[in-house]
């Protein structure tokens, strides 16, 4: 194995191939000691290297499947009656020690499910949470969120670990030195919200290892108080998907407001670098590659609607999670946690 081995699952996603393949080939090319193993349809993969004058590329090898795990499949099916797809096949390249990681666009609910039971869990971790980073009002910084949508409820040692496993990831993916963690909750005093938050947040203050912050609300995501967030799956997905869907209302309205009149469409035209520079540094694409972090492996999930900068971008997330050792500091920091845990 090479130096850097990555495992893409390139059928997954709403457009396959036609994402996942040429990403992979501005991978290699903007990495020398990179090698990627593309899982899929042989004939599809052949025929697409070709149109990309990249069939005989020495970092790109093809691991040849027979079946694809669909959006709309259920997880259960996924694991039992598709053992020879290509999300399967790139998860078991990891178990194996054939690859270091494994990328994909596919369906979340069945990467999630296959990844737990082909990598399993490391000690201490109850379950796996799927971690992404998100813009700051700080240009310079970014924010760690977990959970995403893994886990519906977690109770206060769930999120006791999702807290661990955050602060890691803010530590070798951003080297960040004792990051702020802050749980999110309808309230900053500390009277409010469920009892498991509130019985999380005694843990995380007992702990000198953690450098907890507080509780933070939802208008706060984005305003820099701290670089991990920490809330179950429920919580995190319906928070995430709120702020895209007010991203995209701002963004269009701003759209029509400038194509209304003359005068507005001249502003526009004269502010449009600045505009596009703005909105270019909040576009989820350079935030895509959101990590189920607490497997003995490492695993990206890319958007399902993906481009192609989004699965490089996602490519990228695997490759530094793979030279930082994040799951083995995630098991070490877990294990000294543990012990000074309240």
């Amino acid at each position: 194995m090479t130096d850097l081995t990555i495992a893409l699952d390139v059928m997954g996603g709403d457009k396959g191939p036609h994402i996942t393949i040429p990403a992979a080939v501005l991978a290699v090319q903007q990495t020398p000691d990179l090698h990627l193993i593309l899982c899929g349809t042989e004939s599809v993969i052949v025929q697409h290297l070709e149109n990309l004058n990249s069939l005989n590329h020495p970092q790109l090898s093809i691991f040849a499947t027979t079946q694809v795990v669909e959006m709309d499949d259920k997880p259960a099916v996924a694991i039992r009656s598709k053992k020879d797809s290509s999300m399967r096949k790139a998860l078991d390249l990891v178990h194996e020690g054939k690859a270091q990681a494994c990328v994909s666009a596919g369906n979340t609910g069945a990467l999630f499910s296959i990844a737990h039971f082909v990598l399993k869990t490391l000690p201490g971790v109850e379950r796996p949470a799927l971690i992404s980073s998100l813009p700051t009002q700080n240009n310079d910084k970014h924010v760690f969120m977990l959970d995403l949508g893994a886990n519906v409820f977690c109770d206060s040692n769930v999120l006791y670990q999702f807290a661990v496993m955050g602060a890691v990831m803010a530590e070798e993916v951003d080297g960040i030195d004792a990051p702020r963690i802050a749980l999110l909750n309808m309230g900053e005093e500390e009277i409010k919200g469920s009892d498991h938050i509130k019985l999380t947040a005694q843990h995380l203050n007992a702990n000198s290892y953690i450098n907890y912050v507080g509780f933070v609300e939802g208008n706060d995501i984005f305003s820099n108080k701290a670089d991990v967030i920490v809330c179950d799956g429920f919580v995190g997905n319906v928070a995430l998907k709120t702020c895209e869907g007010v991203a995209r209302l701002v963004f269009n309205r701003f759209k029509d407001i400038l194509s209304q009149h003359l005068i507005a469409r001249l502003i526009g035209r004269l502010i449009a670098p600045t505009i596009k520079k703005l909105f270019k540094s909040l576009n989820p694409d350079q935030y895509n590659g959101a990590s189920l972090i607490g497997l003995r492996g490492i695993v990206v999930k890319s958007h399902g609607n993906a481009n192609i900068q989004a699965f490089l971008s996602a490519i990228n997330e695997a490759s530094k999670e793979v030279q930082r050792q994040v799951p083995e500091k995630i098991k070490v920091k877990l294990e000294q946690s543990l012990l000074h845990k309240d």
